[in-house]
């Protein structure tokens, strides 16, 4: 009898246990929020390549070392300071067939030397004159521009602050509609915040503009960053 006492007493301390239920999940609002913000940019990158080739990588290299000091030189004197000027890439390559119309292969030097120069100007208004006297030298050629800023995180952080902002906003609006409000803040999950600054193309500006002491550059007014960001609120106040 005593064992089926404490079977008895067991089961009956176990019930209370098992007929306890779960705590109900607490209803939240998730709202993923935009934002953006513009700001004047400070700098323009113009990227030029000096490209040379010779029979031997050695040679390839050594003559592309000579043609880049007479570029800087020439770039120095339209006003660049030299830490200005630094290098965004530099490889030597096995130079590709060429076939001529006959269909012969035509002879060229066996390896290219490509020395990819970055050169910044704060001078925004001055960009078109500097890109015409680049098109104009027969000692590099010119590959692409952008504009930047130089605190970045600025943009970013004004758009993330853009985006909590509207999340907000929808979050309310959702809250409102369902004749609930909102609790607490329960999670910020981070969203991406990049720069947008559509690129022109400015290969057939460069070709028309061949020989011209300018080259139609519009630097852009600003420059946009977007950002977003997902919110989780409790929902308080339920009807």
């Amino acid at each position: 009898m005593r064992s089926v006492a404490v079977v008895f007493l067991a089961m009956s301390l176990a019930f209370p246990a098992m007929a306890q239920a779960p705590a109900p999940r607490q209803p939240t609002i998730s709202v993923m929020g935009t934002g953006e913000a513009e700001l004047k940019p400070d700098f323009a990158r113009i990227h030029v390549t000096v490209e040379t080739q010779a029979d031997t990588v050695a040679q390839a290299s050594a003559a592309n070392s000579t043609a880049t000091e007479r570029v800087l030189a020439r770039i120095q004197g339209l006003g660049i300071k030299r830490e200005d000027i630094r290098t965004a890439n530099f490889q030597v390559f096995q130079t590709p067939q060429q076939v001529g119309p006959d269909g012969k292969e035509i002879k060229t030097p066996k390896f290219s030397a490509h020395h990819q120069l970055r050169i910044t100007t704060r001078d925004l208004d001055g960009v078109g004159r500097l890109a015409g006297e680049i098109l104009a030298s027969g000692d590099m050629t010119f590959q692409s521009v952008s504009f930047g800023l130089d605190r970045q995180e600025e943009g970013a952080d004004k758009a993330r602050e853009a985006a909590v902002r509207d999340a907000r906003r929808q979050a309310e609006v959702y809250a409102t509609a369902a004749g609930v409000s909102l609790g607490r803040l329960l999670e910020i999950r981070d969203g991406s915040a990049q720069p947008f600054e559509p690129q022109p193309d400015m290969r057939m500006s460069m070709a028309m503009s061949k020989g011209s002491e300018s080259v139609p550059i519009v630097p852009p007014a600003t420059i946009r960053y977007t950002a977003n960001v997902q919110l989780v609120w409790e929902m308080a106040g339920q009807p």
